[in-house]
């Protein structure tokens, strides 16, 4: 070799190692999952607007929008109450006010969820057009929801009114399991629609659990029914969600072993539900 251009040649360097070490790409998820769920709560307005905007493009062109649903729950009110206070011969004003927040809590509760399968996928143009956390999806399904249900709260107030039923200051207490069901309803949405948006055949599975669960859940039958065995109920993760809401409004008391299941349930969603999101947040946008 030319000494002249041996002599330009870099000096040897020290050897180049590639090191793995465990654990580290699972911090660099949580980062990143913890990182889009502070993104999306700086974005909140973002998501009520797109909440509100789902909503109108919904019902776009109908005359009374929302309120068509709110008609067809007072008409399903309305006939299950005769026909089950009937069956079960149960006095109607104490059945029809019952029947009356179940029905408009649990369609709440069931929207959600069912939605959720989809909050994802349902936004596929969004999430591949641009970069915005997944975590506004989420927040967006559940203000929709929200909506509706403040659109079939008109139904509770009219079944109230029509019978003089005043729940009293109690019904101050529901509004800490609304904010507990804001904040379920938040996590549950992420891995679902992360899950749902991979395997394509999880939403109607969800459906028809969502369904059974509404047979096995005091949606139209009373918790008091069950006689002995009504204590059994509190395992019914469904019965204690829609309970912190319902009872105060009925002018009861939820108890604190229903409010300690509750807030149980809520946290083990949020840990369930940032395990999956932070693991599969990155093959959302793929998947989609």
């Amino acid at each position: 070799m030319n000494v002249a251009f041996q002599d330009r040649l870099p000096a040897a360097s020290t050897p180049f190692v590639l090191e793995f070490r465990p654990g580290a790409a699972e911090n660099q998820r949580v980062r990143l999952g913890l990182q889009d769920i502070l993104d999306g709560a700086r974005m909140w307005r973002l998501a009520l607007t797109l909440g509100w905007l789902d909503i109108r493009l919904r019902y776009r062109g109908s005359m009374l929008g929302p309120f068509w649903l709110t008609i067809s729950t007072a008409v399903m009110v309305g006939a299950l109450g005769v026909l089950y206070a009937t069956l079960f011969h149960m006095n109607l004003h104490e059945y029809l006010p019952f029947i009356a927040l179940s029905q408009v809590l649990w369609g709440f509760i069931g929207g959600i969820i069912t939605d959720g399968c989809t909050c994802f996928t349902q936004a596929e143009s969004t999430i591949r057009a641009m970069r915005m956390p997944f975590f506004v999806h989420a927040v967006r399904c559940v203000v929709r929801n929200l909506l509706t249900l403040a659109h079939n709260v008109v139904v509770i107030v009219v079944v109230f009114a029509a019978l003089s039923i005043n729940p009293g200051w109690t019904a101050f207490w529901s509004i800490p399991g609304i904010i507990l069901w804001l904040i379920a309803g938040t996590v549950i949405c992420m891995p679902l629609g992360a899950l749902c948006a991979r395997f394509r055949d999880i939403p109607p599975i969800v459906a028809s659990i969502m369904q059974i669960a509404f047979f096995l859940t005091p949606v139209i039958w009373l918790p008091s029914q069950l006689g002995p065995y009504k204590h059994w109920l509190i395992l019914n993760p469904f019965f204690d969600m829609l309970e912190v809401v319902r009872a105060p409004l009925l002018g009861t008391a939820a108890g604190s072993h229903v409010w300690a299941a509750a807030v149980l349930i809520t946290l083990g969603l949020g840990l369930v539900s940032f395990a999956v999101f932070a693991r599969a947040r990155a093959r959302i946008a793929f998947w989609v």
